[in-house]
């Protein structure tokens, strides 16, 4: 499969991809998840319909985790266990949650994070306090009646862990 494109690299800690079909954003998740390690939190950010859950179950099958990745929306969170010597990925859907890192205490993400990757869907607002380490994916697609399949992906490394970590992989 071909890989994602590279758009250009709006500052040294981040880069942005143009990713043309669903197989493209899967291919980035595999890519993503060789960057990733325990105690991870991945914040993804994008309309409905941008791919976020696409991009998670690409990181889910590079982590080599065990069951399917779908969204968690109605559960709020799934876990995945690694079927290796990985860590097992958390998968989080705040989009129904409102109540910012106070309500996303019940879960217990603090206690998840240093074992675990943790992807979190529609976060922003409400998981920063975790962490002052993350890496912030943002999808952009068009919207509207629109069957364009296009998406430009932003992916920035926040905090000294992703300091010297080469984002620029992900379009090798």
């Amino acid at each position: 499969m071909e890989a994602p494109a590279a758009r250009h690299t709006p500052d040294p800690g981040s880069v942005e991809i143009t990713v043309n079909a669903s197989e493209q954003m899967r291919e980035l998740g595999r890519r993503l998840a060789k960057l990733l390690r325990a105690g991870d939190l991945v914040m993804l950010s994008g309309e409905l319909g941008a791919g976020k859950t696409t991009l998670t179950r690409g990181l889910g099958e590079g982590l080599d985790v065990r069951g399917a990745v779908t969204s968690p929306t109605f559960v709020i969170a799934r876990v995945h266990p690694s079927l290796g010597d990985g860590p097992p990925l958390v998968h989080v859907d705040a989009y129904r949650l409102s109540g910012g890192l106070d309500e996303m205490e019940d879960l217990d993400l603090d206690v998840s994070l240093p074992d675990s990757v943790v992807v979190v869907e529609w976060g922003e607002g409400k998981v920063e306090e975790l962490t002052d380490e993350r890496l912030q994916v943002v999808i952009h697609r068009a919207v509207g009646d629109t069957t364009d399949e296009v998406r430009h992906v932003t992916v920035s490394g926040i905090g000294d862990r992703w300091a010297t970590v080469d984002l620029g992989v992900l379009t090798a």
